[in-house]
């Protein structure tokens, strides 16, 4: 007998709303493996092992669950983990952070001066929280304009005895934050960039394809114009421009134009099935949903994530006493390029000339160790799918 000859003929002709999704007849194996990962929260380690095999969306439906993801492929939305095994991810009922390279961050961060440390991509407060436990001669100054965020850092650091100042605010005024806190110099800094899992996995932010919701993704929801404002009245020139710029999508003129001609759209499911439907058949079968690029560049527009990065860093170094320390982690090709460009500046390596002129006479002020990123460890891939592109850099504070 056939695999999934016991299957109707019906249930061979479903069909599905989002790429990726599998048949239920072509999920089934006749030897099961003994588990199926369930991940939650931002960037999430915990691991809950469930028997039995996944199933179809609309088996699932039948039983009142919720659905698991369509998309197999990172970088937004991975849902094959290393084992093979089919990921699937419950709603989260709070905000969740599962810090990326805690070791890394910590073995760099431990070194820095007394004083002042700045987290300015707060979160769900995970590095900060573990640093404060390390070193008893820290406060910590926390940043984030997500309001959820605020709510768990504030949970999170409830026992470390008030040695912390939470600010609702876009890290690029971190100046106007410090002086409104009487700071005027920090002994290090964190810049942990991106969306987190908690955002992605809610569908109500209307960060990600595989939830339907409002085409939202704004960081802070009480501010600037949303997904959906930006998504029916860019003109097709800077949609274009997005996509490419943000996106690094290849085929971003036939998705703009795809998006001009389907005007209004309201929701995530609208809009990834847009892009679906432009994307060529060929580029359908590549790994990874073929709207997560798109969705990216998006996301990345509405919150103005490049055009703000270049402006913290540099307020950041003027901040930092001498041998302060900076961990900078992004997720993005575009983000790293002005992160890697900003420093190499500071670090007096900007200008590059012919052997026959004489070098630029440039005053470093901060040191690099390496040129190149560090990377998460094969084992932080294994338990966290999500960081596979995260990029950490660093530099320390020259010496006055």
């Amino acid at each position: 007998m056939k695999a999934g000859s016991i299957y109707s003929q019906l249930e061979r002709n479903l069909t599905y709303p989002l790429m990726g999704s599998l048949p239920v007849y072509k999920m089934r194996a006749f030897t099961p493996p003994a588990c199926h990962l369930v991940r939650s929260g931002r960037n999430p380690d915990e691991r809950i092992y469930a028997g039995g095999l996944p199933v179809s969306e609309k088996e699932r439906n039948r039983d009142g669950m919720r659905s698991s993801s369509p998309a197999n492929g990172y970088p937004l939305d991975p849902a094959v983990g290393s084992s093979d095994c089919r990921i699937t991810r419950t709603r989260p009922s709070e905000y969740s952070h599962q810090p990326v390279m805690l070791g890394e961050v910590l073995s760099i961060l431990e070194q820095i001066p007394s004083g002042y440390f700045l987290d300015a991509t707060l979160g769900g407060a995970g590095h900060s929280k573990a640093l404060l436990e390390l070193r008893d001669d820290l406060y910590l100054v926390g940043i984030d304009q997500d309001e959820e965020a605020h709510i768990a850092a504030r949970k999170a650091l409830a026992d470390l005895n008030g040695r912390f100042d939470l600010v609702h605010e876009r890290f690029d005024r971190l100046d106007a934050v410090l002086d409104g806190l009487n700071v005027n110099k920090i002994s290090g800094a964190l810049f942990d960039l991106g969306v987190s899992s908690f955002q992605l996995d809610t569908p109500s932010r209307g960060f990600s394809f595989r939830n339907d919701g409002p085409l939202d993704m704004r960081m802070n929801r009480a501010t600037g114009i949303n997904a959906e404002n930006l998504v029916n009245n860019t003109s097709y020139q800077d949609m274009f421009r997005i996509l490419t710029q943000y996106g690094d999508e290849r085929h971003a003129k036939r998705i703009a134009r795809a998006i001009i001609k389907a005007r209004p759209i309201a929701t995530t499911s609208q809009l990834a099935e847009v892009v679906v439907n432009a994307m060529p058949s060929a580029s359908k079968k590549s790994p990874g949903h073929p709207a997560r690029r798109t969705f990216q560049a998006i996301r990345i527009a509405v919150n103005n994530e490049i055009e703000i990065l270049e402006s913290a860093l540099n307020k950041t170094i003027d901040r930092l006493i001498p041998n302060g320390r900076c961990v900078i982690i992004s997720y993005h090709s575009g983000e790293d390029r002005i992160v890697k460009r900003t420093l190499r500046t500071a670090a007096g390596l900007k200008n590059t000339v012919p052997k026959h002129l004489p070098k630029p006479s440039e005053t470093a002020t901060v040191r690099l160790t390496t040129r190149s990123g560090q990377t998460p460890s094969e084992d932080e891939l294994v338990q966290n799918p999500r960081s596979s592109s995260a990029r950490l850099r660093w530099f320390e504070k020259a010496g006055d």
